[in-house]
């Protein structure tokens, strides 16, 4: 018989992590963390502190970032461009149901 652990963690806006934390849970290196931080796919809440500090649903991206690298094989590059396009059509499908709601 195999037994399964889960961690739950409430991901709400009034609690942080640091970026030791994201790469602890998530499975990525610093230097991965760092890619995305620089290219505005994980946002620290204030981007000026030393130590940065990213909202809990930080983890969900991080964590979506790993599994992308892991299942498709991808480089860091190759991550940056899936996680930059699926954050693109995010919000083009909120758009897209923000005008539907206005036609209907």
């Amino acid at each position: 018989m195999k037994v399964q652990i889960s961690e739950w963690v409430l991901l709400n806006e009034q609690n942080a992590c640091s970026v030791s934390y994201l790469s602890e849970v998530s499975g990525l290196s610093a230097e991965e963390l760092s890619d995305l931080i620089e290219n505005g796919i994980l946002v620290p809440i204030d981007g000026k502190a030393t130590e940065k500090f990213f909202p809990l649903h930080s983890i969900v991206i991080a964590s979506s970032a790993r599994r992308l690298r892991d299942d498709f094989e991808l480089d860091r590059h190759g991550m940056m461009l899936a996680l930059t396009l699926m954050r693109r059509i995010d919000d083009l499908q909120g758009e897209l149901n923000v005008l539907r709601a206005r036609f209907q």
